[in-house]
């Protein structure tokens, strides 16, 4: 779970070593390519300093959380435990790793300290390397920490490791709202209405995740703050839906549709559940709204065109386009975090698939995902590499990643009951 570091984590020392380059002529490796290959990398057993020359399986079990910390990237091939066989001393350029990361630990009763480092092998040089001192239990949360750095460090982007990831589980019987971290070790329900609760979406910094929930007879919307852990606020609790809002990038609104005039339309709220306009007026039903990064546009679904279709509007003047034609039903878009595409539902040959297309006029819709099933409700990752989203079995659903270009889908993590609606902050 991410928390603040802050709080309880002191970083005691940290060195940047970058070889013959310097730092404003760095060379990141471009993991957009159509070309570019996944990076080699070994983690051996993270080593007890206690006794170094013994096999430890704590160690083992950093190093394995380490291994899937990288995978979740999805830019990584992670050289396997019987090829390396946990020997920080491999010949790593014979076993083909680009990287291995390093590292030793020591424990007490309460803390761990945990010294760790990338190694570049075709120089022979640690380029990154960090040393943390944590309250005992904070393993994850390092591990996590130094897997986004390495990705930081490789590409010039950020990881995903460290973020968080609502969702929705009927796992005791009615469906409520869960967070967890990205590998589903720390799973939280933050929900007990006992009730229908669908649409989460995370504010804009993380802090608070807002869900509409119908325990009330009501299809009111909530703001679950995860920091401060306060009861739920009501954020609109207008008669009929209020329901999917997107927040503004600066947090400062949020727009949502409402039915309180019969009709559902698009309107935009102030953070106290106030309306301050009215976006759509009655062409269609208007819902799914998408905030663009940059803030001065939304994507959202209508079925003015008679069949459910994604538009765009400029908010600045209400100027309304359409972007989707190719099928009868597309639906659920979310903006990707770089702004340059728009993932949605579509429905192709009777089942659900999940596409990607460019913001603007005569784009191309690109299919991501494939195969049997139904994939529904993407979310992005926070780098904008991936998707996250539901895919549904026959009556199993669960959350699935898949880079955008569509390779590599896999599974997630599993969790009781059917798994929805997925939504990914840092």
């Amino acid at each position: 779970m991410k928390q603040l570091f802050i709080l309880t984590l002191t970083i005691l020392t940290s060195w940047l070593i970058t070889g013959n380059l310097q730092a404003e002529g760095r060379i990141y490796i471009d993991i957009t390519s159509p070309e570019a290959r996944k990076i080699n990398v070994g983690v051996p057993q993270i080593i007890n300093q206690s006794n170094p020359l013994q096999a430890d399986r704590h160690g083992r079990d950093l190093a394995r959380l380490m291994d899937q910390s990288l995978e979740l990237q999805g830019i990584f091939s992670l050289i396997p435990e019987n090829i390396h066989l946990n020997n920080q001393s491999a010949d790593w350029k014979r076993l083909g790793a680009d990287y291995a990361v390093l590292g030793n630990y020591s424990l007490s009763p309460r803390s761990i300290q945990l010294e760790l480092k990338l190694l570049d092998v075709a120089t022979g040089q640690i380029i990154l390397g960090k040393r943390y001192n944590g309250s005992g239990g904070q393993e994850d949360e390092i591990i996590y920490k130094f897997a986004d750095l390495v990705v930081e460090e490789l590409t010039g982007q950020s990881g995903i490791a460290s973020g968080t990831i609502a969702f929705i589980s009927d796992a005791t019987g009615s469906k409520e709202l869960y967070i967890s971290d990205p590998l589903g070790r720390d799973i939280r329900q933050l929900t007990r209405h006992k009730s229908l609760v669908v649409s989460p979406r995370f504010t804009p910094d993380g802090q608070s995740v807002s869900y509409t929930s119908f325990h009330s007879g009501n299809s009111n919307l909530y703001l679950a703050d995860l920091k401060q852990g306060r009861s739920n606020k009501v954020l609109s609790r207008q008669s009929g839906m209020n329901l999917a809002p997107t927040w503004e990038p600066n947090g400062r609104s949020l727009i949502l549709t409402l039915s309180k005039d019969g009709n559902p339309d698009l309107y935009q709220l102030d953070t106290n559940g106030r309306v301050l306009r009215q976006l759509t007026r009655r062409a269609g039903i208007n819902v799914s709204a998408s905030w663009s990064p940059d803030g001065k546009n939304i994507a959202f679904v209508s079925d003015r065109s008679g069949t459910p279709q994604v538009y765009i509007m400029e908010l600045a003047s209400s100027k309304v386009q359409r972007i989707t034609f190719d099928g009868n039903e597309n639906a659920e878009p979310v903006w990707s975090p770089k702004g340059d595409l728009i993932a949605y539902t579509g429905k192709v040959n009777g089942s659900y698939q999940i596409f990607t297309v460019r913001p603007g006029t005569g784009a191309t819709p690109f299919q991501v995902t494939g195969g049997p099933g139904d994939h529904e409700m993407a979310s992005w990752t926070p780098d904008g590499n991936q998707l996250v989203y539901t895919r549904k079995i026959g009556q199993q659903q669960q959350l699935y990643l898949i880079h955008k270009n569509g390779s590599n889908q896999r599974p997630l993590f599993p969790y009781h009951g059917n798994v929805s609606s997925p939504r990914w902050t840092r």
